[in-house]
């Protein structure tokens, strides 16, 4: 059977019904638990906790403070957990949340292998998840589900962003170096796609482990491809540690770029502009971006110590954004709040936005460059903007996705 995608007419259709189904609910508007419930699920320790850990938690009581502590004459409350980047270590928290602890909305997710489990849990318990973290853009494609919206930069847009971009700057031949779990595999799919639409060639590619330490036979290998451009499908310290080492086999120096596709501030801060200026780095949100983007950051910084990473303040719009739902609807439950999301106009720090029918969060997408240590005014200082790509230029069309509840 060939799934059948809908019309943009259909899919405005389909908002309004979820919209309408959930009016009963409205009208007898309670809160479950007699408190709305919040979970952050991050990694604290591991290979991404400079990225979300104990500063998504800040940026998630933030906007919790910001709201005023309660929602619909209910008192909002905030839990957080370590998912160590296990999918079932995650699994066994969201079902202790959710089944015995009144957990009504979960954000965070870094890895995207876990916040694909969770979000079959989410749909399972019919639970709202705000994914900030998980970039993989299956999470709105095959694995769609009507209780998520995804937050996140995902592997799509940046594909689009990076990969179209430095190849039509004359990148036109590539390697990938790619982490070998379901964020590094959806990031080169995506990538290549976007490289060879616009007209670049890929010349090979090597697989390397979850948090890898020794990058030198995987950069070797990438060195005597001839690419003009070495992609880093990775994350976190995996990327810092690829970056760093192959300033060693002096790469850069050889006359090869390179690329790194989900790159974030926190990255750039322990590599240094020295051997990372010239890096080319999609994001929807950087601190500097504009006024709004920077108070948040100013108070997050107050708080922290650091700037604020883009997955951080995702958190922080999504879990806003979802107690404007429940305070709109007058009820935490799944089905209502995500068609309120659906509906209300996104704030995305200044950023129009808003939530498209699977889920996936459109704003514009900015392609900044990395700064040198000579263009930068001091920390923290790092990327210049190049370009802005519009939400119908950087995310995937929702006919493409293969988004499955949609289908009639």
């Amino acid at each position: 059977m060939q799934w059948k995608f809908p019309s943009r007419r259909l899919c405005t259709a389909l908002l309004v019904g979820a919209a309408l189904s959930a009016a009963p609910l409205v009208a007898h508007a309670q809160i479950s638990g007699d408190a709305v419930r919040i979970g952050v699920l991050t990694d604290m320790s591991g290979l991404f906790s400079d990225i979300g850990g104990k500063g998504a938690v800040v940026a998630v009581e933030m906007a919790v403070d910001d709201f005023g502590g309660t929602v619909a004459g209910k008192k909002i409350e905030v839990v957080s957990a370590d998912h160590q980047n296990k999918p079932d270590v995650a699994g066994t928290i969201l079902r202790q949340w959710f089944d015995q602890d009144g957990v009504d909305a979960v954000t965070g997710l870094p890895a995207s292998s876990v916040a694909l489990a969770a979000q079959e849990i989410a749909r399972e318990k019919k639970k709202t998840l705000l994914i900030a973290g998980g970039a993989t853009s299956d999470l709105t494609g095959k694995a769609c589900s009507p209780y998520s919206s995804q937050w996140s930069d995902d592997t799509y847009a940046l594909g689009n962003g990076t990969g179209r971009a430095v190849t039509k700057a004359g990148g036109r031949s590539w390697f990938f170096l790619t982490a070998d779990y379901a964020f590094g595999q959806a990031m080169e799919r995506d990538a290549v796609a976007a490289i060879r639409a616009a007209g670049g060639e890929v010349l090979g590619d090597v697989r390397h482990p979850l948090n890898t330490s020794d990058f030198s036979s995987f950069l070797l290998r990438a060195q005597g491809s001839g690419a003009q451009v070495i992609a880093l499908a990775s994350v976190g310290g995996d990327t810092v540690n690829a970056i760093k080492q192959a300033a060693e086999f002096g790469i850069v120096e050889g006359g090869q770029k390179l690329a790194g596709f989900l790159v974030f501030i926190s990255d750039i801060h322990s590599i240094g502009l020295k051997l990372a200026h010239g890096l080319m780095v999609s994001a929807g949100f950087y601190w500097d971006q504009n006024e709004q983007a920077r108070a948040f950051a100013r108070r997050f910084f107050e708080k922290v110590g650091r700037m604020p990473t883009k997955e951080q303040a995702a958190g922080y719009a999504s879990v806003t954004h979802f107690l404007k739902a429940v305070a709109a609807s007058g009820t935490d439950e799944a089905g209502a709040v995500n068609a309120e999301m659906r509906r209300l106009p996104v704030d995305y720090f200044g950023h129009a936005g808003s939530i498209r029918a699977d889920g996936r969060v459109l704003f514009d997408l900015t392609l900044y460059e990395v700064k040198s240590p000579e263009e930068s005014t001091g920390p923290w200082d790092y990327y210049k903007p190049v370009a802005v790509l519009a939400p119908d230029e950087a995310f995937r069309p929702l006919a493409a996705g293969g988004c499955r509840f949609l289908t009639p």
